[in-house]
């Protein structure tokens, strides 16, 4: 495998990634020691930017393992400089995702980066390639309850906590819903390369439409509340209680 085509500029960190950080770090920082006159705005500051932040950070890993599977074209797309102008479709990657975090609190799966799977040679290389982003968000949530699943609550802020129990919500509601295997989606990317040539043609017309889907099917409320006892199981299991998640997402919602 060479990256000879992928130069040095092209893996240099965007300054509009920088920028979504600093901006993280300052609400981050007014939300832990309270130096804001509107606590809310800090954590909805604070918990859109890391979002956003952990919406990078997916579609980077897509592309670093796409990267080092075969496709070099990936850094003269820009899509290993963290700039989520870069991508495909910058609003379904960004702007709709965090529309979706503002209504309803759920970790709405974005795209896309294009990967040139041509390029790319194995099946598991291309399973690697499709889980490397929700594998992405699975970390996220590991680092923002790791106060939670280590007992070391001790003097964090109570209006951080929560923001870091809300944010938790929304990495293992990506996280799942990134998994499942509905075309379109991660998790049947990484099914895809087992399947038939048969099959695949089959399922192909579907992909535009596999977000869509699963986003209706979350309007049913037995879906809906199946989903979330799901999402509450796996957050209570890593110490987040279900008043830590809704207390951060009172506070988000601070208007």
């Amino acid at each position: 495998m060479t990256t000879a085509t992928t130069s040095r500029s092209d893996r240099r960190v965007s300054p509009v990634f920088l920028g979504i950080v600093a901006v993280m770090a300052v609400t981050g920082w007014a939300t832990w020691t309270g130096f804001a006159e509107q606590p809310g705005l800090a954590v909805f500051l604070f918990v859109t930017t890391a979002w956003v932040v952990s919406l990078c950070l997916h579609e980077y890993a897509h592309a670093r393992t796409a990267l080092h599977s075969g496709d070099i074209t990936v850094g003269a797309k820009g899509y290993l400089s963290l700039n989520p102008l870069a991508y495909t479709h910058a609003v379904l990657s960004i702007v709709l995702p965090v529309i979706f975090v503002i209504m309803g609190g759920i970790g709405l799966p974005g795209g896309a980066v294009f990967i040139e799977r041509g390029r790319i040679r194995g099946r598991w290389r291309h399973s690697l390639v499709s889980a490397a982003g929700p594998l992405t968000n699975v970390l996220f949530a590991a680092v923002c309850t790791a106060p939670f699943w280590l007992h070391a609550l001790d003097g964090v802020p109570s209006d951080f906590r929560y923001a870091l129990a809300f944010l938790a919500l929304l990495q293992v509601t990506a996280a799942i819903l990134n998994f499942l295997p509905v075309p379109g989606l991660d998790g049947y990317g990484i099914l895809e390369p087992w399947l038939s040539p048969g099959v695949k043609r089959q399922v192909e017309p579907f992909a535009p439409f596999g977000l869509l889907f699963v986003f209706a099917l979350l309007w049913v409320p037995s879906i809906n509340a199946v989903f979330f006892d799901l999402v509450d199981a796996i957050l209570r299991g890593l110490g987040v209680a279900g008043w830590d998640t809704s207390s951060g997402y009172s506070l988000y919602r601070f208007w």
